[in-house]
């Protein structure tokens, strides 16, 4: 299996306050190159509102801009990862994205997680106290919905009597479910575990996301006790996609000092300054190609089938980089959950 088929490429998506319509002209110019180049996937991040606590940048919004994308495009598959259910109503996210699985000939893959960000869920309502909870309710809802059911549901934060949406479409989206351990570390916004509410939840989907901040060693582990469940319930798991998110900015150079100069100046131009360089580091895909291809590789002896990698640049070179030094050199087994999705 051609590598390029495991690895999605993210919509750089983020917008600052002096961009103009050449920033949306990207966004098309972007989404095609990527499809020429023969990349598997397009994702989108979701941040409502600006979180500057880990970003210097805001972004546009993921269902509209996948709509776009998938117009611009006719194979690519086109992903949230992850789309923040708890900030959402489960009638209409259901509507919205039945919407964009007919319109886009059945190509949308749903990635979802439950967020961080307290400002986010004070803005539309909510707390973050309750966000697995409303994440739970919501998926009661809109994957029936989604499925052609006519939905009634009465729950501690939705409440829906004999609903039903069109367009129907061939089949409902993918789930993949966000979630797991991080990074064990004061300025990570959770903690390094992999709860029973998050598993409970991973379980109920197609396949699984670790966090971007889970080390190569925690998806391991978190991955080993996804597995057991899976298989008490029946579930084969090399059927079930383990895909991971991460960020990179590419430096031709076999320096490792140069390679992470550049690195943290791109990086910067995204996200903010209050995790530092060390964390930074510790979780993303920082150094020289080797290096990188090193790290890409540790993740998929963890247990990863499946890359969907954020560029730090709108930058179409990076693109065409990623496939002459990176993507060819990681190995994956040929069983993995990754060649069944794809």
């Amino acid at each position: 299996m051609d590598n390029v088929s495991r690895f999605g490429v993210f919509l750089p998506t983020y917008i600052w306050a002096d961009d103009g319509p050449e920033r949306a002209r990207n966004i098309v110019a972007f989404a095609k190159r990527v499809e020429e180049l023969g990349f598997d996937s397009l994702f989108v991040t979701d941040h409502l509102l600006s979180a500057t606590h880990f970003y210097s940048a805001s972004f546009l919004e993921p269902i509209s801009t996948l709509a776009v994308a998938a117009g611009a495009t006719e194979r690519v598959r086109l992903g949230t990862s992850v789309l923040v259910l708890p900030t959402r109503h489960p009638v209409v996210l259901a509507k919205e994205l039945s919407t964009l699985q007919y319109l886009s000939g059945n190509r949308f893959v749903l990635g979802v997680g439950v967020g961080w960000n307290q400002a986010e869920f004070r803005a539309t309502g909510g707390d973050k106290s309750q966000r697995g909870k409303r994440a739970d309710e919501l998926l009661d809802i809109a994957i029936p919905l989604m499925e052609g059911e006519t939905v009634t549901y009465h729950g501690e934060y939705f409440s829906v009597d004999e609903v039903s949406i069109e367009p129907r479409p061939e089949r409902r989206p993918e789930l993949w479910v966000g979630g797991g351990s991080q990074l064990a570390n004061e300025k990570s916004p959770d903690k390094p575990t992999l709860v029973p509410a998050v598993k409970k939840r991973i379980l109920r989907g197609d396949g699984w996301i670790p966090r971007p901040t889970c080390p190569p060693e925690d998806q391991a582990r978190d991955w080993a006790e996804i597995q057991v469940a899976l298989t008490e319930q029946g579930r084969d798991p090399a059927a079930f996609t383990v895909a991971h998110e991460n960020f990179m900015h590419f430096v031709d150079t076999a320096d490792p000092a140069e390679a992470r100069r550049q690195q943290h100046e791109a990086f910067l131009k995204v996200m903010s300054t209050t995790r530092g360089p060390e964390y930074l580091e510790s979780v993303y895909l920082f150094g020289t190609p080797e290096e990188v291809v090193a790290s890409l590789q540790a993740r998929v002896d963890a247990g990863i089938g499946y890359f969907m990698l954020h560029t730090m640049t709108p930058d179409l070179d990076q693109l065409d980089l990623w496939l002459r030094d990176i993507v060819p050199h990681v190995r994956f087994p040929e069983d993995s959950s990754a060649a069944r999705a794809a």
